[in-house]
Parts: structure tokens; sequence; C-alpha cells
């Protein structure tokens, strides 16, 4: 405080994380929760001439803005702040919000895609929620698979880059960002913040920690733990994850 400039009202905080995100709570106060308000679409003659088809039990936000030659399946909740683009498909059981897609996507069924990410911190007892005012965005041409979650973001968005395929049950955390022609396989886990470069290979049930970058054109093996940064071009698997030639010299090593 005596190093400040006498002109400047100082704002003392023992915790700024959580009184930054109280604060952003008083001007996005229902920040911390999903929006389960839909105003429902009854007038599909517009999607009709669009060659958008809807299929049963299906329930779609007035605002919701949906490009040409997309098919909807059953049962799929699209809510408002939502723009789909052209020629995409979307399986049965989908709930989408908070989200902005490209053309020529793929999303198969029991998706959910634009929910409040995990992320809290306790005062006085207290669990202080953090906020989520980000979006998914999902660029052209990305194909994902079943029972999948991505998380909205908190502060800024989540975004997966085009012509990236995610496979089936993979969970992508708030602020996550995958580059282009990236393909994860099925049950990775990928925590907030991190960034994943261009070209990126994982491998099923593989974890990734979060705030770390990871280059472009890394393979990532099946079951491992990554906890650090990677840099562009890098082989690694195991518990922490190893470029791969040091991992094989450790298993040879306790073998021999």
């Amino acid at each position: 405080v005596k190093n400040l400039n006498k002109n400047v009202i100082p704002i003392i905080s023992k915790n700024p994380l959580v009184d930054f995100y109280k604060i952003v709570s008083i001007f996005y106060p229902a920040s911390s929760l999903d929006n389960e308000n839909i105003n429902i679409e009854k007038n599909y003659n517009k999607f009709v001439k669009k060659n958008i088809f809807i299929g049963s039990n299906s329930l779609i936000d007035k605002s919701v803005n949906i490009g040409n030659n997309t098919k909807i399946g059953n049962n799929v909740i699209i809510k408002s702040n939502v723009h789909i683009g052209k020629n995409c498909t979307i399986g049965s059981n989908v709930i989408i919000e908070n989200s902005l897609l490209g053309d020529n996507i793929v999303i198969k069924s029991g998706t959910l895609i634009g929910q409040v990410g995990f992320g809290f911190n306790f005062e006085k007892k207290k669990r202080i929620k953090f906020p989520h005012i980000g979006r998914v965005i999902i660029e052209n041409d990305v194909q994902i698979g079943t029972l999948c979650t991505l998380d909205r973001g908190s502060l800024g968005d989540t975004v997966i880059g085009e012509f990236s395929s995610l496979d089936n049950q993979v969970h992508i955390a708030h602020n996550v960002r995958i580059g282009n022609y990236c393909m994860i396989a099925g049950q990775v886990g990928i925590a907030g913040s991190t960034t994943i470069g261009n070209y990126v290979q994982i491998g099923g049930q593989a974890g990734i920690s979060g705030h770390l970058n990871i280059g472009s054109n890394v393979k990532i093996g099946g079951k491992s733990g990554v906890i650090s940064d990677i840099e562009n071009d890098n082989t690694v698997m195991g518990y922490p994850a190893k470029n791969i030639k040091e991992y094989f010299s450790v298993i040879f090593s306790v073998e021999c």
C-alpha cells in the first residue's frame, strides 16, 4: 500500500481470486447456474423453408439461429445464446446452450454442450462458485461423439478447432482451447484452462491437468497422466507423462 500512487484508491484483498469472482457475480448474478428457462419456438415453418429437420419432442428457444440443411434428432433441447451453422447433424438427447457452432458439425447422441463448469473455493465454510459467462465455440467440420461434456468458458471461451474429432465420453472443462485437426479418444479428461495445439493425438483414458500448454504435433499415450507442459513434436506416455524414449528406458531398466 505504501508504494501505490497517492491518487489510487486501493482495494486490499486477502483472497483476490474469490473477491474477483464475487465482483463478477454482482454484474452477472446468474453466472454460476445453468439457465433452465426456455422460450419455446412453436413456429417451425421458418425451419422448413431452410430445409432444417427437427425430430420429435425437441425444444428450441426462439432466440436460436440455425443454418440451412441442419438435422436435429429427438428429445433435443437447445436453449438461448446458441447459433448453429449449416449442414450440421445433431443426435438425439443432446442439450446445447451458450454455444457458437460452425458448419458441417456432427454431434452424436447424449452430449451436453455449454453448461456451467466445475470450479469453486471456500470462504468461512461457504462455497463460492466460480461464475461462467463464456461460451463454447465449435469451429467448422468438428465431430463430437456420444455422451461427451463440453463446459462453457468461465471468463473466456472453450474452443474446439476445425476438423478436430472427439470420441465418446470425453470431458472438456471450462476455458480449454483445442487446436485444429486434433484426435481425442474415448474417456479423455482435460482440466480447465489448458491449451492444446494443432494435430494433437490423445489416447483413451488419458488425463490432462489444468492450466497447461500442449504443443502441436504431440502424441499422448492412452491412460497417461499429463501434469506439465509438453513442447511441440513430442510423444509422451505414462504417469507422470514422459517422453516415450525416457519412458521405455525406465521400464527396461526396472525389468533388467
